[in-house]
C-alpha cells in the first residue's frame, strides 16, 4: 500500500519533470561506504563515520599512505631515514592487525561471538 503510495508520487514527479535538473545527473551514485557491514552495526558505523572516526586498520592505512607520501617528497637524507622507519613501524603494526583480524574470522571465534551475542540478547 504504501509502496503504491511512493511509486505514484514518483511517477508523477517524473511527468513534472522534478528529477530532470537534480545536481549529478548522469554520473554515477556515491556508493555506500558500509556495504560489507552487517545490517547490525550499519548504524554504529554510520554513526562512528558521521563523527569522523575510523576503524584502527583504517586509520593506520591512512597513516601509512601519508607517510609515503612524505617520502616521495622528502630530501633531507634524515628524515627519509626517521619517515621510513616510521613507516615499516607502521606496516608492521598493520599486518598484526589484520592478521588478527583474520583470527577473528575462525568459525571457532564466530561460534563463540554468536553465543556470547545471544546472551546479551537474553538480558534484554
Amino acid at each position: 500500500m504504501l509502496d503504491d503510495v511512493v511509486e505514484e508520487r514518483i511517477r508523477n514527479a517524473i511527468k513534472k519533470g522534478d528529477f530532470s535538473n537534480l545536481p549529478g545527473k548522469g554520473r554515477p551514485l556515491p556508493l555506500d561506504d558500509a556495504n560489507g557491514v552487517p545490517k547490525e552495526l550499519k548504524s554504529s558505523y554510520k554513526v562512528l563515520k558521521n563523527a569522523g572516526m575510523l576503524p584502527p586498520e583504517m586509520e593506520l592505512k591512512k597513516e601509512i599512505l601519508h607517510m609515503k607520501d612524505l617520502l616521495a617528497c622528502c630530501v633531507d637524507e634524515d628524515e627519509k631515514q626517521m619517515l621510513q622507519t616510521k613507516l615499516s613501524e607502521s606496516e608492521i603494526r598493520y599486518q598484526l592487525l589484520m592478521a588478527k583480524h583474520k583470527n577473528l574470522s575462525r568459525p571457532s571465534v564466530r561460534f563463540y561471538q554468536q553465543r556470547v551475542m545471544q546472551k546479551f540478547r537474553s538480558f534484554k
